[in-house]
């Protein structure tokens, strides 16, 4: 058996267990038209069949190569999918604050994205999945309360790197595989030009000094970049935040997050 083969049984046994065993069957998922929302979605497929449901939320940055991508992933997987534009809120909010940059433009579309499909999540009676990947977590590459925001995610153990060979051996289309990495958040916005650097040289890096806790000096003298690993290593520990719980202070014996920390599946 493959290793991509062991890994999408596994994500699916995942997903199943982790969705079902909150009393929920159904699961959402926005599809953007991107590599990763495509992973999650087949994978999804494959856990839950008709309960899966899929949200396009196009703005009017949103390139129409990636609406028509989303299209094509879903009539070559058999599955559903909805069209809510977020465009009218996110034109309302420029409106009222005309000196947004294209960071602040970016992240109030990633929250209006969340909030839409958590709102379709309640109707539905079904559970959010996440799509980042561990290159982005680690980086702090996306919106807190934005696109970091889920319920279950599959693909968040997985490199960027590895997540376009996991896509390979699921069929994903090749014009979602072969085009440059993009939230479409802003026109033009590319991942790879903003982090600098490309993912397989990113994730070359990080599997060193995260996964194998090489030191910065052991990682340098495998033949890395130093000032790529520096930025690196800056973005993962600047950046932890994002990966926690927010900070609750503690006042009694028994605290949330620090003294009570049960299992999240607990029950009685």
């Amino acid at each position: 058996m493959s290793k991509y083969s062991q890994i999408t049984d596994y994500l699916v046994l995942f997903l199943e267990n982790e969705v079902k065993k909150t009393g929920i069957k159904k699961a959402v998922v926005g599809l953007s038209g991107g590599l990763d929302s495509a992973v999650v979605a087949v994978l999804a497929k494959k856990a839950f069949g008709d309960d899966l449901l899929c949200v396009k939320m196009p703005s009017q940055y949103s390139s129409q190569n990636s609406l028509d991508d989303a299209d094509e992933l879903c009539r070559d997987f058999n599955m559903r999918c909805i069209v809510c534009n977020i465009a009218p809120m996110l034109q309302a909010y420029e409106e009222m604050h005309p000196d947004m940059d294209n960071l602040r433009k970016g992240n109030f579309s990633s929250r209006m994205r969340m909030a839409t499909l958590f709102d379709i999540s309640a109707k539905e009676n079904a559970l959010v999945l996440g799509t980042s990947n561990k290159s982005e977590l680690m980086l702090g590459y996306g919106t807190l309360y934005g696109d970091l925001a889920s319920a279950v995610n599959p693909i968040g153990d997985l490199y960027k790197s590895e997540v376009f060979e996991l896509a390979e051996y699921l069929h994903v289309s090749k014009s979602i595989i072969e085009k440059p990495p993009s939230a479409d958040l802003w026109s033009g916005q590319s991942d790879e030009a903003d982090l600098g650097y490309t993912y397989a040289q990113l994730d070359a890096a990080m599997k060193l000094y995260v996964d194998e806790r090489l030191s910065r000096e052991e990682v340098i003298q495998k033949g890395v970049d130093e000032q790529m690993l520096d930025m690196i290593i800056k973005r993962i520990f600047r950046n932890h935040f994002k990966r926690k719980m927010p900070v609750i202070a503690k006042l009694t014996s028994r605290t949330l997050n620090h003294d009570f920390n049960y299992p999240r599946d607990i029950t009685l």
